[in-house]
């Protein structure tokens, strides 16, 4: 017989409740963060032009056209007839507000040159080309 009392082994134990809280924390993180895309978003490539500069923009009006031609209003998919029609009124509210034409680098030159004179036909001569 020994002296010493005997030591029972405990068995280890492995937190589970702090861990699903984090995991929580994280998935509930990478959701409030991560960017929402609007589903009528086109899928547009920008041409790389290396004389661009910066594409600061402050206007409130975006034209944006896919490599199929589809053309779209500050994100809304618009006929070429519904284009000039909302040119026109956004000329009349103010003819000095800028206009960003995104275009895909493998659209047809021909839209682009139809935006860009829908724009001219309706006094908005401030527009330009968005490169990357």
């Amino acid at each position: 017989m020994s002296l010493l009392p005997r030591r029972t082994r405990k068995r280890p134990e492995l937190p589970l409740v702090p861990l699903i809280d984090v995991l929580v924390m994280l998935v509930l993180f990478a959701y409030v963060t991560m960017q929402a895309r609007a589903g009528a978003t086109l899928n547009i490539t920008l041409p790389k032009v290396d004389t661009a500069g910066k594409n600061q923009f402050a206007g409130t009006v975006t034209i944006a056209i896919d490599k199929t031609g589809e053309v779209s209003f500050n994100g809304k998919v618009t006929t070429d007839e519904q284009l000039l029609g909302l040119l026109r009124e956004v000329r009349n509210v103010d003819k000095d507000i800028p206009v960003l034409i995104k275009a895909d680098e493998a659209t047809q030159l021909r839209k682009i040159a139809f935006v860009m004179d829908a724009c001219r036909k309706n006094g908005l001569n401030k527009f330009s080309l968005q490169a990357r």
